[in-house]
């Protein structure tokens, strides 16, 4: 199971500069006005050949005054909620303020693992101002520079030390794990009760984890698979619901924890910016996908013109992935909730789709020949064979060049749509690789 790590702390401690250093990527945009990462922040971080997820809680603070300390807060309790490790970063150039106070207090009560991490200590002097930091009552702060990177990998290590080494669920390996994912009040609850229906005594919970069980096993409708739990229909706190912040938290561990993704939509309100976050964690981590448009027995006009419209919206707002089956359901009326069902299981298939060489090579090197890579620079690049990578994740190809550095991204596209006309890798990402030959 993933480990997540949650760095938390008043504005303008550096908690984006911190976040692109450990997941060493530029992808929060810094600057030294307090409040200015909106980025959705999430990114992968590996250490010593293991691997976490880190989410800087600051990308979603509303700036302004009075709801801004009311926003902290109920981020470092959600923090608290979702993460396994903490990061509290402060800043030694400016000392102590109430909010770092505040935080602390929040902190010091909670039972998950916490980190004071004192930025900015770009000199010796700075580390000797650090001491201050004792009196929050958190243990010894880590001075570090998340700008120059000082201290970082000492902080990493400490972070691996301090996750505390879950049991592993015994799961089968081929049976699927489906995440239904969407935002507070799109049907997740219900579309999972629809799966299971009043038969309950079919599930099984499967002991052996601390953070309650997350996996499900169903037996039904000829269908075997894990259900992924999202944890939101555990614990329901209505207060924070609204948040985008909470649903993109919710979402981390069932996306990273499952095949295929169930990802609802709300017939009733179109698609809005958070199920675009949703679909980016969905993407980044190269899971299957199904999307749901739930309530569809709410929507006053159901004509095959109105679904072909919803259809093209989708796949435009999810460009350039846009080959992934979309089913008009209701989880109230239970109106093709089967169809839901079949449609994971065949992406899950899709998923583990091989194609012979020989095949992939006769299909491909004809199309390849009449349409071949933009030439670059007067240089013709030629692709001379092809192949399946064995014992990936996700269907991954290898098409050896002579340039492969001269091949670029809208060719590969090319290339990946073709491949999707003529096998069926519906609802999964593909991978496509350019080699030396």
């Amino acid at each position: 199971m993933g480990n997540l790590v949650a760095i938390v702390g008043r504005p303008n401690v550096g908690k984006s500069t911190l976040f692109n250093r450990l997941t060493q990527t530029r992808q929060a945009i810094v600057s030294d006005v307090a409040g200015t990462t909106r980025d959705r922040q999430y990114g992968k971080c590996e250490w010593c050949g293991k691997e976490f997820s880190i989410v800087d809680t600051g990308g979603w603070v509303v700036n302004s005054e009075d709801i801004f300390e009311g926003e902290i807060r109920k981020q470092v309790k959600l923090a608290i909620d979702e993460a396994d490790v903490i990061l509290f970063v402060v800043d030694v150039e400016n000392g102590i303020t109430d909010l770092d106070e505040e935080v602390a207090g929040i902190l010091r009560r909670s039972k998950t693992p916490v980190i004071l991490v004192a930025n900015k200590a770009d000199n010796n002097q700075d580390v000797y101002s650090a001491a201050e930091f004792y009196s929050f009552g958190l243990g010894d702060p880590y001075c570090i520079s998340a700008l120059t990177g000082s201290g970082t990998g000492d902080l990493l290590d400490l972070i691996l030390a301090s996750f505390k080494n879950e049991l592993t669920e015994i799961v089968e390996e081929n049976i699927p794990r489906f995440a239904v994912v969407g935002r507070p009040n799109a049907g997740k609850s219900s579309i999972v009760n629809a799966f299971i229906g009043e038969e309950r005594n079919v599930v099984t919970d499967i002991a052996g984890t601390t953070r309650d069980s997350i996996y499900t096993k169903y037996d039904k409708f000829g269908f075997e698979f894990y259900l992924v739990d999202t944890a939101g229909i555990r614990k329901k706190n209505k207060v924070s619901e609204d948040l985008e912040f909470y649903s993109v938290m919710r979402s981390i561990r069932a996306i990273e924890n499952s095949d295929v993704c169930i990802l609802m939509l709300d017939a009733t309100r179109g698609i809005e910016g958070q199920d675009l976050n949703i679909f980016s964690l969905i993407q980044r981590n190269q899971k299957g996908l199904v999307v749901v448009v739930n309530k569809w027995d709410l929507v006053e006009e159901k004509s095959d013109k109105a679904i072909k419209t919803f259809e093209e919206a989708i796949r435009a707002r999810f460009a350039p992935f846009n080959d992934f089956p979309i089913i008009f359901a209701s989880a109230v009326t239970k109106q093709r909730i089967f169809k839901v069902l079949e449609n994971a299981s065949q992406v899950y298939k899709n998923r583990t789709c091989r194609i012979p060489t020989a095949r992939l090579n006769g299909e491909m090197l004809p199309l390849i020949e009449a349409y071949p890579p933009p030439s670059n620079k007067g240089k013709y690049i030629k692709i001379k064979y092809c192949t399946q990578l064995p014992n990936t994740q996700i269907p991954s190809f290898v098409f050896f060049a002579n340039l492969p550095q001269y091949v670029k991204e809208p060719y590969k596209r090319f290339l990946e749509n073709q491949m999707r006309e003529r096998w069926n890798f519906s609802g999964t990402p593909i991978n496509i690789f350019i080699r030396q030959k």
